[in-house]
């Protein structure tokens, strides 16, 4: 479908305007006098559309889309990784990013703006790589890395240098070298690097109970007792199978919304921490729910589902190899025993192309 309308924000504090372009169209229906006004409460925030159609639109070149510069103009393209959604910058004539933690959270707001569950800038490498990945969060906050967010940024450099089929780069972020490569079949494969497992590095104040690191540990939120094993691709991650004593946890069955804060702001985790909560179907078979630092419930989470298997392998439920469904779905995550590094495939796809001004 292609949807024309224009939506008036305040990226601060002036009254903006935004502008979306979808990617495609399977609709040939047309509405041509549909013409709405809205007004809402916040005054810094309005919508008008004075016209919608819906319908085939002509070919969008995506290429001058992404070539444009006008100043004053943030201009986007938003992607998701299994409905963990994104805002793609081109950063890449700058080491610093084009818009403000601030202004991040606006674009973000999914009733008052864009909607995103962060903001991604493609920048210059350095340290010998070809890129750099920074990242917002919705918060305003900014993660080390992202493994979703790697994916899109993977697909987002592809169309911006216009690379077709199988292709690697390498790509500097807050934890580090990360490489990802584009498949012939579309799907991003992402070497996500060795697991940090330290108690330390984690970081964690949970102390070590298996040489150095925090397996199957004892921690306890709002009076439960939770086993948990710390790892951390990067960024922290507490993984969870159920609480002590209990059979298979169903995650199904979680208030994601109730317990998720809890464990993200505990004490044991100084800088706090992403939780996953995971059911064991079979030895190559998993399933998860994601509370995301800074970003909360989210539809799915690369490094969390990484961080999932590390921690499952640690506590002898699964094998190094398995497929781990999200609530956006199926990610397949590898921890090679011959490099130690942990591999992440799965898809990256374009929501829409859009501008907004500054």
């Amino acid at each position: 479908m292609a949807i024309a309308a224009t939506i008036s924000l305040s990226l601060p504090p002036q009254t903006r305007r935004f502008s979306a372009t979808p990617f495609r169209s399977t609709s040939s229906l047309h509405f041509n006098s549909l013409r709405r006004s809205f007004s809402l409460a916040n005054p810094s925030f309005r919508v008008s559309a004075a016209s919608m159609s819906i319908g085939t639109p002509e070919k969008i070149s995506t290429t001058s889309f992404l070539d444009r510069r006008e100043c004053g103009f943030l201009h986007f393209v938003k992607y998701h990784g299994l409905g963990n959604d994104f805002i793609l910058v081109d950063n890449r004539d700058s080491t610093e990013p084009r818009i403000k933690p601030e202004q991040a959270v606006k674009l973000c707001d999914r009733n008052f703006g864009v909607g995103a569950d962060g903001v991604i800038f493609a920048m210059p490498g350095i340290k010998g790589t070809d890129y750099t990945m920074r990242i917002f969060n919705s918060d305003g906050s900014e993660p080390e890395m992202c493994g979703n967010g790697v994916r899109c940024f993977a697909r987002f450099i592809a169309e911006l240098e216009n690379l077709q089929g199988k292709h690697s780069f390498t790509v500097h972020t807050g934890a580090g070298l990360i490489v990802p490569e584009i498949q012939d079949d579309g799907k991003v494969k992402v070497d996500m690097g060795e697991p940090i497992l330290k108690a330390s590095d984690v970081p964690t104040k949970l102390p070590a109970n298996k040489d150095q690191s925090v397996v199957k540990s004892d921690l306890i939120v709002d009076g439960v007792v939770w086993n948990v094993t710390c790892v951390s691709m990067g960024n922290p991650h507490c993984v969870t199978f159920g609480t002590k004593g209990s059979q298979n946890l169903i995650v199904d069955e979680l208030n994601l919304a109730s317990i998720g804060p809890k464990f993200e702001h505990h004490e044991m985790f100084p800088a706090r921490t992403n939780t996953e909560f995971v059911e064991v179907f079979s030895r190559s078979h998993l399933k998860m729910r994601v509370w995301e630092r800074g970003a909360g419930a989210t539809l799915a989470c690369g490094t969390g589902a990484c961080a999932v298997v590390v921690a499952a392998v640690l506590e002898g439920r699964a094998g190094r190899s398995c497929t781990v469904d999200l609530p956006g779905g199926p990610l397949g995550i590898e921890w090679r025993e011959e490099d130690n590094h942990v591999y992440m495939t799965g898809p990256a796809e374009v929501v829409f192309y859009g501008s907004v001004p500054l």
